[in-house]
C-alpha cells in the first residue's frame, strides 16, 4: 500500500458492512479508545447495535478487500446530518484514509439535500488528529446540538453545505 496520496477512487465504501468480522473487530477498538481517552459524561460513542438505528449510515473503507477506515452518517433533521464512528484502521494510520472517508460523507450529505453537517470530539491530544482534518476540511467551532451537553472535554464543529 502506498504510503501517502490516498485518492477516493483507491477505496471501495460498503454500506451496513455491521457483520463483517474486521469491522466489528474496528469498532470494538474503536469503541474501546474513545471510553478510555473520554470521561463518562462526554463519551457519546456509539456501540455496535447504536449503529444500526435506521437513522443512522455506516460504511466500511476498504482497500483491495482489506478494512482501512469506517464512518457513520446520522440524520438530525431532514436538511441536518451528524459524522459518526470514523476510525482509521490503525494499520492504515496517516495514509488519508479519514480525509477521504470524510469527504464520501460530505458527498453523501449533499445528495440526501442536508445543508448542515455538525460533529462532536474530544479536545485532548489523542483527539489531535481528528481535530486538524475536521478544521481542514472547513468544519468550524460552534456550540452543542442536539441532546448534547458541553463540557471542557467535548468539541463540537458544523459545516455549512
Amino acid at each position: 500500500m502506498a504510503s501517502q496520496g490516498l485518492r477516493s477512487n483507491q477505496l471501495t465504501f460498503h454500506e451496513g458492512d455491521l457483520d463483517s468480522a474486521d469491522v466489528v473487530d474496528l469498532l470494538h477498538f474503536h469503541f474501546e479508545q474513545m471510553q478510555s481517552t473520554s470521561p463518562p459524561e462526554a463519551c457519546h460513542v456509539l456501540p455496535l447495535d447504536g449503529l444500526k438505528h435506521p437513522a443512522v449510515t455506516f460504511w466500511s473503507a476498504r482497500e483491495d478487500g482489506h478494512l482501512v477506515g469506517v464512518g457513520a452518517l446520522k440524520e438530525l433533521a431532514p436538511d441536518h446530518g451528524e459524522v459518526k464512528s470514523m476510525r482509521t484502521a490503525p494499520e492504515a494510520l496517516g495514509r488519508g484514509v479519514g480525509s477521504v472517508v470524510l469527504a464520501y460523507i460530505v458527498t453523501e450529505a449533499r445528495s440526501r439535500g442536508y445543508t448542515r453537517l455538525s460533529l462532536e470530539t474530544g479536545s485532548t491530544v489523542p483527539f489531535a488528529a481528528a481535530l486538524r482534518l475536521y478544521e481542514r476540511d472547513g468544519f468550524v467551532p460552534c456550540g452543542p446540538f442536539g441532546d448534547y451537553r458541553d463540557t471542557p472535554f467535548t468539541r463540537f464543529f458544523t459545516r455549512e453545505l
